[in-house]
């Protein structure tokens, strides 16, 4: 669980429970298995995204109120991605 100072901390004893939305071969987005931008539902609620990582390319031009902790990163997935899973994520 979190501390006073932030909330919430990832779990990483977490498992992969289902696959948000298509596969990333369904979407046409990858030609192999090393590069597939994905969503996972976690065991414990949690959501896991596989991404380009971008934060330093993006580190510069935050919006204003929008910070990255060190230990956080700015992850990138394919709009396609994300609307596949829209109908696997739940309203609560």
């Amino acid at each position: 669980m979190g501390t006073p100072e932030r909330p919430w901390e990832a779990d990483f004893d977490a498992g992969f429970t289902r696959r948000l939305g298509k596969s990333p071969q369904e979407l046409g987005l990858t030609s192999a298995t090393e590069s597939c931008p994905d969503m996972w539902e976690l065991n414990n609620g949690d959501f896991a995204c596989i991404g380009r990582e971008a934060t330093d390319a993006y580190a510069g031009r935050l919006p204003a109120g929008v910070s990255v902790a060190p230990d956080e990163r700015v992850i990138i997935i394919p709009r396609s991605t994300l609307l596949s899973a829209k109908r696997d994520i739940p309203d609560a």
